[in-house]
């Protein structure tokens, strides 16, 4: 940072620091998941085609590799590809609870490169089994192990991050463009380890291992984790023209600060000072008097020993907070769907003929990159709602009740025609994605800085572990699952473990939806001149408790 500062000439500003902050926590888990893409693009090749038993050539030029690679082209193999999955993923979900209580006690800094490098690492030694020709089961298992301990080190160190530098207004629409990283990542993944095929399937691992390292060690040496970090205040400022006029008034005032109490403080250029006003009963900004002043420094520190100071809330204590339990349990669902289709839509894809026509596996992984497009669109939407409505649980309800006819739609029909096809796969990946990533991001940010931890700001990398440590033991489950179902009845199984999947998601978060209702119901009573943005309806709501 301070070799940026020499190169530039001066010091970066509030705003500099939050858009550097938002540009690394996006590319540093786009990477995550792109190292996360390879397992699902080579299992067809790993697996291996079952015609090759009679002696045949299959002439795809897609990869040297026509029969397969031991264990896993094995009559049981996709049982074995599916228990490796459950490896990494088991680890991730076990390591995400543990990574939320240390993240939220340590160097978020230190914390996310050291993840990030260690990730890649596993994912670049799981591909140089092709280079050394290794076919040990446990070899692959151990480090996808390893590979999904460290992973678990990036959502909430990436969601902690965003939510010291971003309030409360708007979070759930930027939390949307945001969480793009998740399908960007996927489909920078898929499109690496397609290309790379055509070298050999360990390239697939060897290539995105190598670059989530490099980036890792640039967060290292870049990120900024909170603003108190480079002196500057914990809250953010909104600039206003001078001579502003308020409720009738004038004031020449710079910039204005939300503080957590429900007062605003306000900085005087000509003064150099910060002085407090407190919203009346009449909506209108009366100052206190001069003794209730404070001066303001920018090197004073006072942020970062506050934010030093405070301790991380306890484990059970961040599942007490309400609405945690509820969208633990719906994002366990969720994300069995998400991940379902992450780990097998190439394969499944590659398997299906569609128009009467079998793609090969860097076909299938490079059609499969549409649904992902889709989720981006979702996540974007979701949040959207979110922040216009202020119900984030009928938002994600409506998500997971829709996707279910078109998770239908999608199996029975999207064989028909490519147009179809790319049409349905989209509409999934919409739909599917939308609560995912509303859930992950804008719901975890806000729970975890719930108002009955009281100011707590070491509770958020917690409560976000938790949401996602939940939801990642169903990413975990089901792959795993559709290892043994596509075995046993085929892919007709798996779909329908999607479809009650979808719906229990949406039941769980029934009690929210109600409340939700009512609350809306409220409003509309009220009339829609007194509809505010979120984040000032919190000031609104302290006030008229003074």
């Amino acid at each position: 940072i301070d070799a940026l500062h020499a190169c530039s000439g001066k010091r970066f500003n509030y705003n500099t620091y939050k858009l550097l902050a938002l540009s690394i926590t996006f590319w540093a888990y786009c990477l995550f998941h792109a190292t996360r893409k390879p397992p699902s693009v080579v299992k067809s090749v790993l697996k291996g085609d079952q015609q090759l038993a009679t002696g045949k050539q299959q002439q795809d030029g897609d990869t040297p590799v026509n029969y397969g690679w031991a264990p896993f082209n094995a009559p049981n193999g996709q049982s074995l590809l599916g228990q490796v999955d459950l490896a990494f993923l088991a680890a991730y979900a076990a390591g995400m609870f543990c990574a939320g209580h240390m993240g939220d006690r340590t160097d978020l800094r230190v914390f996310l490169s050291a993840g990030m490098v260690g990730s890649g690492l596993c994912c670049a030694f799981v591909g140089m089994a092709y280079l050394w020709d290794i076919h040990s089961m446990s070899y692959f298992t151990w480090f996808m192990i390893a590979g999904g301990v460290f992973q678990s080190t990036g959502w909430p160190s990436v969601v902690s991050i965003m939510a010291n530098w971003y309030g409360k207004g708007k979070r759930g629409l930027v939390m949307g463009i945001w969480n793009a990283h998740t399908s960007l990542g996927n489909i920078l993944g898929t499109v690496i380890a397609a290309a790379c095929l055509q070298y050999g399937w360990g390239y697939a691992f060897i290539v995105p291992g190598v670059l989530i390292s490099l980036l890792g060690l640039v967060v290292f040496a870049t990120l900024v984790v909170q603003p108190a970090d480079v002196g500057l205040s914990s809250n953010s400022y909104e600039p206003l023209p001078p001579s502003k006029s308020v409720d009738g008034g004038t004031a020449s005032i710079e910039q204005v600060q939300l503080l957590a109490d429900g007062t605003l403080r306000t900085a005087r250029s000509s003064q150099g000072r910060l002085e407090t006003i407190r919203l009346s009963s009449s909506r209108q900004l009366k100052p206190l008097d001069p003794h209730d002043f404070q001066e303001y420094d920018d090197h004073d520190g006072k942020d970062k020993a506050d934010a030093e100071s405070s301790e991380g809330v306890g484990f059970w204590q961040a599942w007490a907070i309400p609405g945690v339990s509820s969208f633990a349990f719906c994002l366990f669902f969720s994300k069995l769907i998400a991940y379902t289709f992450l780990y097998w839509l190439p394969y499944y894809i590659k398997s299906t003929p569609i128009e009467g026509r079998m793609l090969s596996a860097k076909q299938a992984g490079d059609l499969s990159t549409l649904f992902d497009v889709g989720g981006v669109a979702g996540g974007i939407m979701a949040g959207h709602l979110s922040d216009k409505s202020g119900a984030s649980a009928l938002v994600a309800t409506g998500f997971t009740v829709a996707s279910v006819p078109f998770l239908y739609l999608y199996r029975y029909y999207g064989n028909i025609s490519f147009g179809i096809n790319v049409v349905l796969m989209m509409i999934c990946g919409f739909c599917v994605n939308g609560p995912y990533a509303l859930i992950t991001t804008a719901v975890s940010a806000d729970l975890g800085t719930h108002e009955s931890l009281a100011g707590n700001a070491k509770a958020l990398a917690t409560v976000t572990a938790i949401i996602d440590g939940m939801g990642s033991i169903g990413a975990a489950i089901g792959p795993m699952l559709t290892g043994y179902i596509s075995d046993t009845t085929g892919f007709d199984g798996v779909f329908l473990m999607l479809y009650i999947a979808a719906l229990m998601a949406g039941l769980l978060l029934a009690r929210l939806c109600i409340k939700e209702l009512q609350t809306l119901k409220g409003d509309r009573k009220l009339g829609p001149g007194l509809r505010v943005p979120s984040g000032v309806q919190l000031a609104i709501k302290h006030e008229d408790k003074l």
